[in-house]
């Protein structure tokens, strides 16, 4: 696709994917954590997410826990080991706290990973039925870039709260939704020119069409630059940009994270809400901390996007971010990094007919990213 546009046409580009496996939608997020009772605190008490099952000790796993949470259609799992050595352990040694699995729900796990692996992916997984009195799931997955991981999930002859080796789970914290809908895109880092490598693993190994791509042109400033080429799946429910370095005169966000992380990996969860202004609002509220716009960004803002719905007085209070393409336009807006480490964040997104993902607003993001790598002596 031409990269001078700003605008997508997201019905002309994925019907060229070939939805073979196919994707429902994504079935949970699974980061291995340092403390998994802790996480689970804060993505309840400051993220609204509820709780919704658990297993450890009291289910009879004995080397890790694992806690679910759930706010409408996404499903965090936060998992911990609970013994030294062993995989998670070394994962988090290597990059801190980050997600391991994006698992994806579909019809048939056992398909899914025949076909995945008869067109060069690396099995994680075997086939693998779990079962409960309620029912059976089947898992199965690949291996991605990093050590990032897709699990495919089969659940639909189960009617249990999550799936087998879990039960419920009732904590006295009931935390209330910032109205959270689903996830709305996942993007990972890779390394120097790696992010085509990535991009044909997910054309020829998923069947995946390019939506849309950027280069050091679009995603630059003064100091730092990225390319980036987003993949979608046919229905257009998964959807996976890809970041790689580009040249630039300091240290851009993807090497900064490359580095700290030690390696690719996924560098933000953007989460779909129908109202940004009450769900930032909640969320500041909560303590949940967003990157800086200056206010001069509003001054040509509707010159550059057009008439909106919202006022752009909350708007501006908050920071948040818009812009427009050929089917509507968008309202964003990117929290600081989650984890100690300068890694994973989050990106909240309300989309008003708009299937971009933000180009104009890119120079005003990324500086308010350098603001902070500054801040930490990492530009």
């Amino acid at each position: 696709m031409n990269t001078d546009t700003s605008s997508l046409h997201l019905e002309k580009v994925v019907p060229e994917a070939e939805d073979f496996l196919p994707l429902l939608g994504t079935d949970y997020v699974e980061l291995y954590v340092g403390n998994a009772k802790q996480a689970a605190h804060y993505y309840m008490s400051a993220w609204g997410f509820q709780p919704l099952a658990y297993r450890g000790l009291e289910t009879g796993s004995k080397d890790s826990v694992s806690y679910v949470l759930a706010q409408d259609k996404i499903r965090l799992i936060l998992t911990s080991p609970l013994k030294p050595g062993g995989p998670i352990n070394r994962h988090i040694e290597q990059h801190g706290d980050g997600v391991k699995v994006i698992a994806l729900w579909v019809d048939d796990a056992t398909k899914s990973w025949k076909e995945t692996t008869s067109r060069g992916a690396e099995s994680c997984m075997e086939p693998t039925t779990l079962q409960d009195e309620h029912g059976k799931v089947v898992l199965s997955g690949i291996c991605t870039y990093g050590e990032t991981q897709h699990i495919f999930v089969e659940r639909g002859a189960y009617n249990g709260t999550f799936m087998p080796g879990f039960k419920p789970w009732n904590p006295p914290l009931k935390s209330t939704s910032v109205g959270l809908k689903f996830v709305d895109h996942m993007v990972g880092n890779v390394g120097w020119n790696e992010m085509n490598k990535w991009v044909e693993f997910y054309a020829h190994v998923m069947g995946f069409a390019q939506l849309v791509s950027f280069d050091d042109k679009d995603i630059s400033t003064d100091y730092t630059a990225l390319m980036s080429k987003v993949m979608s799946n046919g229905n257009g429910r998964i959807k996976f940009p890809i970041n790689e370095p580009a040249e630039g005169r300091k240290k851009s966000q993807i090497e900064e994270y490359i580095e700290f992380y030690n390696g690719a990996g996924v560098q933000h969860i953007a989460v779909a809400t129908d109202n940004i202004v009450e769900t930032v609002t909640a969320l500041k509220e909560r303590g949940v901390e967003f990157l800086y716009v200056p206010e001069t960004y509003y001054d040509t803002v509707l010159d550059r996007v057009g008439k909106i719905d919202e006022d752009l007085a909350p708007l501006k209070e908050l920071g948040i971010l818009i812009d427009r393409d050929d089917e509507g336009y968008l309202l964003q807006l990117f929290t600081k990094p989650v984890l100690d480490r300068p890694t994973m964040f989050f990106e909240i997104i309300q989309r008003k007919g708009a299937k971009s993902f933000g180009k104009g607003n890119f120079k005003a993001l990324f500086e308010a990213i350098e603001r902070e790598q500054e801040l930490r002596g990492t530009l």
